[in-house]
């Protein structure tokens, strides 16, 4: 178990794609890949992207694409899923996919899953879902580590490419119910807490007390996902966060929209209820100037113990969602 603080963890990245207000998604994929080449020189370890359907304002739902067109814009990044959402495919069809994206990119590509439908009940019926489809998720797991196994080779069905390549799998989650797959099957295991933090806790310690050694894993290793909006001065940040807020404001009503332009977080910015139901699904949000973001992340890590901190960033200006990330590599050097 870790006892890192910010100045000796790995850093990366959740990049949610998302799209701003006034733009489009080729401006998306243009700034992602310029935030990919950047952390990459900052020092990140990996660059992740979440499958999500039916979002105006996120446009990664073409995951595998947006993995390889990241990956072919870097050198030695890890760029990888956080997640495909494996219920809304058929195993062999992601098999063949990230076996296809590792053979392009040896040893860069990493294949995080998650149970969710990563979109609404309508858009997942289209996605011709299975209503039964998040109880089948372990089975579609097990599945798909058959086709990436060297011992698959006389099965009838095999994932070419795919088979035999060294995929590292990450069990996605943002509830417990993960934590007891990801632990029983000795897999890394990702939580999503920068928008679901209530069972952070118990997750971690679910999975660390339940863990399995594996071929693939011999200790517990966990990512954790945080958001932060990190500025020169705490007032600055405040201001870009107001985006942020607006849009998981959005999300909890039900309106969602692209993400807007910043304006003054002062009184009368938000009301005192939605202000509450916010801070519920944004608690680990770090948003500041250097020395409150470094302390509070400090406290997170010595919390927690994780092994690794992701890092979401919605800022509606380009350069300064860039600033942010390396004002946080700064921070770790």
């Amino acid at each position: 178990m870790s006892t890192n603080n910010l100045s000796q963890i790995k850093l990366s990245v959740l990049d949610l794609a998302i799209v701003r207000d006034g733009g489009n998604a080729a401006d998306t994929f243009k700034n992602s890949l310029e935030l990919a080449q950047q952390v990459e020189k900052w020092g990140y370890k990996r660059f992740w992207l979440a499958e999500h359907h039916n979002m105006p304002g996120i446009a990664s739902s073409a995951t595998s694409i947006l993995i390889g067109h990241i990956a072919s814009g870097t050198s030695t990044l890890r760029v990888g899923s956080g997640g495909i959402m494996l219920p809304n495919h058929a195993p062999l069809v992601i098999a063949e996919q990230f076996g296809t994206l590792a053979t392009l990119f040896p040893e860069r590509i990493d294949l995080g899953l998650g149970r969710a439908p990563g979109t609404d009940q309508f858009t997942a019926a289209a996605l011709n879902r299975d209503q039964h489809a998040a109880q089948e998720f372990p089975a579609n797991v097990e599945e798909l580590q058959l086709y990436f196994s060297e011992g698959n080779k006389k099965g009838r069905v095999r994932a070419i490419p795919g088979e035999g390549l060294d995929i590292p799998i990450w069990i996605l989650g943002s509830s417990t119910d993960s934590a007891y797959l990801a632990a029983a099957k000795g897999l890394p295991y990702a939580f999503a807490s920068h928008f679901a933090p209530a069972q952070l806790l118990t997750a971690l310690s679910i999975y660390r007390n339940n863990f399995q050694p594996s071929e693939y894993l011999k200790e517990p290793y966990v990512i954790a996902c945080v958001n932060v909006i990190a500025a020169d001065t705490d007032q600055e940040a405040a201001r870009l966060a107001t985006s942020f807020k607006r849009l998981f404001l959005g999300i909890i009503t039900g309106n969602r929209e692209q993400l807007k332009e910043p304006v003054d977080p002062g009184e009368g910015f938000m009301d005192p209820m939605e202000e509450a139901a916010l801070q519920q699904m944004i608690a680990y949000t770090f948003i500041g100037g250097p020395e409150k973001v470094k302390r509070e992340l400090d406290y997170f890590l010595e919390k927690t113990k994780v092994d690794e901190l992701m890092v979401a960033s919605a800022i509606y200006d380009h350069k300064a969602r860039l600033h942010s990330y390396e004002i946080l590599g700064q921070l770790k050097s």
